[in-house]
């Protein structure tokens, strides 16, 4: 994701932080279902500092930076990418942040946290970073964990708290309490590392060190973007970031319990096999063109050897049946009139490539065997008509007021919306 100078776009996102939320969430519950995307641009105020352009009455306060020294002795990496918040038990002035680290490999240690040329790396417990390229050569991905002052908006502890993983871009919170951070990689064992990437890593919130690295194998190796949970269920949804990608379901052995293994499994439509929803007309023979509220009965396919060292998992699973997206991205959980939805971006999907989401709506016998007969549903929930509608879907968030909020990944300004 690039850096969002211009911040916010959307004049109903503005409302909502506003004193008039309530208000606006009681007409919000009441609209129209269908999808609309605000984007009036108007009303931003330069910022003198250069960092965010908001609109009147709105502030910021920078929390850290890349560079400061966290508690751990070690320095703040850079290229922050998905995150979340979580709730520090009977304190409600103070969260934790746990947030990824979209970082690879330097042979400079440049934006890391172990400083140029990784002159702090002796404050690291070499068992608690998952990859080397060489004997002093850790990859730099992972994810930070704050300890954050909501009243003084101060940090009061810090630390790398997931060392050595590779490309870590957005992930997602579990129902208790960790931080399910995704590699959007590919890298395989030899090329320039000593394992394989392209794993889930599971970070508990309440961690107060870095936590022994271990990918959740049974949850696939590919080019993993986002993860939502259904609570209710305890399965999780996955995006991947390719072009040609598939949207993923694993069903755990035991819910709450991903490392204990499970099920992959990967989206298909009833109505075509191996369905291109891409909405690029021209692209293959099993193109099916969707409407915006367009909806399909889903259905999903079993995947085997999901360790995929050929990084051929989302192949297979197209052939098998699987419907591909165009670059999945942002994933996120929500509750319709008490009904589950799983809402998800494709950065690059639409006649106009510059992104839909979609929304799928789980069986109520979802994952259970007579889960057939009464099948989930999968809608096109907005599709962009254009860069000045929205341009490029990312990471996308459930608002408690019942609207998606969205951030943009396009080439120019990008925006709240």
């Amino acid at each position: 994701m690039q850096s969002r100078r211009h911040f916010m776009r959307s004049s109903l996102a503005l409302a909502a932080a506003m004193p008039g939320m309530q208000a606006l969430s009681a007409c919000s519950r009441t609209a129209s279902p269908t999808a609309t995307v605000s984007a009036t641009g108007r009303g931003l105020i330069p910022d003198p500092r250069g960092i965010l352009d908001l609109p009147q009455g709105f502030s910021y306060v920078v929390v850290s930076r890349m560079g400061d020294v966290m508690s751990d002795g070690l320095l703040e990496p850079g290229a922050h990418d998905g995150m979340s918040c979580f709730p520090v038990e009977g304190d409600a002035d103070r969260c934790i942040l746990v947030r990824n680290h979209e970082l690879t490999l330097n042979e400079t240690g440049e934006r890391g946290a172990f400083g140029p040329g990784y002159e702090r790396l002796g404050k690291v417990d070499r068992g608690v970073v998952y990859d080397w390229a060489s004997a002093s050569h850790p990859y730099l991905g992972g994810t930070t964990t704050l300890l954050v002052n909501l009243k003084s908006n101060q940090v009061e502890r810090s630390h790398m708290s997931l060392i050595g993983t590779c490309h870590n871009c957005a992930g997602g919170p579990t129902p208790w309490g960790s931080w399910l951070s995704c590699e959007e990689s590919s890298v395989k064992a030899g090329d320039h590392a000593g394992k394989d990437h392209g794993f889930v890593f599971e970070v508990p919130a309440a961690a107060t060190r870095a936590v022994t690295p271990t990918p959740l194998r049974a949850m696939g190796r590919f080019v993993h973007e986002a993860v939502a949970i259904d609570p209710t269920t305890g399965i999780a949804y996955m995006t991947e970031d390719q072009g040609d990608g598939l949207i993923y379901r694993f069903l755990p052995d035991s819910s709450g319990e991903l490392a204990g293994g499970g099920r992959l499994q990967a989206l298909a439509i009833t109505a075509q096999t191996g369905a291109d929803l891409r909405n690029w007309t021209d692209e293959t023979d099993r193109v099916v063109s969707v409407n915006q509220g367009q909806s399909f009965d889903a259905r999903w396919i079993d995947l085997d050897r999901v360790d995929a060292p050929d990084n051929d998992l989302r192949l297979r699973g197209r052939d098998s049946g699987a419907a591909i997206f165009a670059r999945g991205e942002g994933m996120a959980f929500a509750l319709e009139n008490n009904r589950p939805v799983i809402y998800f971006a494709s950065t690059s999907g639409g006649k106009a490539q510059k992104g839909q989401i979609w929304r799928y709506y789980p069986s109520e016998v979802e994952g259970q065997s007579d889960e057939t007969s009464r099948p989930g549903k999968l809608e096109l929930f907005v599709e962009s008509l254009g860069a000045g509608h929205f341009d490029y879907a990312d990471n996308i968030v459930a608002a408690p007021i019942g609207d998606i909020v969205m951030c943009e990944d396009g080439d120019g300004d990008n925006f709240v919306r």
